[in-house]
């Protein structure tokens, strides 16, 4: 695709990291989404994605589990200086796929250490909390982060799905640069309370899913998921909800033919709309997306445009849950008190 957007460039935090205002989810590339892909060919549209100035690169230690981290590591041979690496801990899954969360201090050190030899690098941009531990005050948890910024080890420090009083525990021992969450036209609670905490601390937001998994694009409503994608079984995917979930998409696509962009495009424009803190990082595995994606940096929408599509996608519209056990992602649970604290 011709004639590509620069991709600007953004403050994330208060304390200096500097990231590409979209950035790139390589998630998908191993885990989630069916089978993994070549990594040939996903080792060049990372490639592909920096050069046109995409250089915010998302990754954990649970996708694959591992291989993601691995995947990243070889791509980034020769191009690390270039690039804001984030990745995340705290998600264990053992044998027997029994999905658990640890925010102790031995194991963020040990998860540390880990992603750093899978990765080959010296040092880790953005490090993420991926979900509290119901069991570990949240204070501890980031001191054990800090350590890890004091030793060089990682360089800024992150939580994904916190909540705001958890936010404001953490920034207390030590300055947290980013928040991820899942934030997009049908993903709106995080408005409530998440964001406005977010501004007030100075906290930079970057949203995953801004393109509602792919729903805003058509995935699943044109094309039939693979085998072992795991929207097969996400409440908002299933048959009845899916078949109720089109008007939504319908209405969103037909704004988007007046504003001669596609129905993802604007989508993720919105996203990209909600502040000059907001960094989205739309997930890929083609090169036709990743480029549709770029281009979604030259949508404008008016104040006007922002409304009209919030009225075609209310989020009360949206049937379903975020996911399949709403309970397994310890969303916005709080930490027990540092007062409870017994040490491990």
């Amino acid at each position: 695709m011709a004639g590509l957007p620069p991709v600007p460039r953004i403050k994330l935090g208060s304390q200096g990291l500097e990231v590409s205002a979209q950035g790139l989810g390589c998630m998908g590339m191993s885990a989630f989404y069916g089978p993994a892909k070549p990594e040939a060919d996903m080792i060049d549209l990372i490639h592909y994605a920096v050069d046109k100035g995409i250089t915010f690169l998302d990754t954990s230690d649970m996708y694959g589990p591992y291989t993601n981290e691995i995947l990243l590591g070889k791509a980034l041979k020769g191009i690390r200086e270039k690039v804001q690496l984030a990745t995340k801990f705290a998600i264990t899954i053992d044998e027997n796929y029994k999905i658990s969360t640890r925010g102790d201090p031995a194991y963020v050190r040990a998860a540390c250490e880990a992603s750093l030899k899978r990765l080959d690098v010296d040092y880790i941009d953005l490090y993420y909390q991926h979900r509290t531990d119901p069991k570990v005050p949240i204070e501890v948890t980031v001191g054990a982060m800090k350590q890890l910024v004091e030793e060089g080890k990682v360089k800024y420090i992150g939580l994904s799905e916190a909540s705001a009083s958890d936010i404001r525990r953490a920034h207390s021992v030590h300055p947290i640069t980013a928040i991820q969450l899942e934030w997009s036209l049908w993903s709106r609670d995080v408005e409530e309370d998440v964001i406005p905490t977010c501004r007030e601390l100075g906290i930079g937001i970057v949203p995953y899913s801004p393109l509602g998994r792919g729903f805003f694009s058509g995935k699943a409503i044109v094309e039939k998921l693979a085998d072992g994608d795991f929207r097969t079984t996400n409440p908002r995917f299933l048959p009845e909800n899916l078949e109720k979930n089109k008007a939504l998409y319908e209405r969103l696509n037909a704004i988007a033919a007046k504003k001669n962009a596609t129905s993802g495009q604007l989508a993720l424009a919105w996203v990209q709309h909600q502040g000059q803190d907001v960094a989205p990082i739309p997930g890929t595995t083609k090169l036709k997306n990743l480029e549709e994606n770029i281009c979604a940096l030259r949508v404008s929408l008016s104040s006007e445009e922002l409304k009209e599509l919030e009225g075609a996608v209310p989020h009360d519209a949206v049937v379903g849950d975020r996911y399949e056990d709403m309970a397994r992602t310890w969303r916005f649970s709080t930490t027990p008190p540092l007062s409870s604290w017994k040490g491990s």
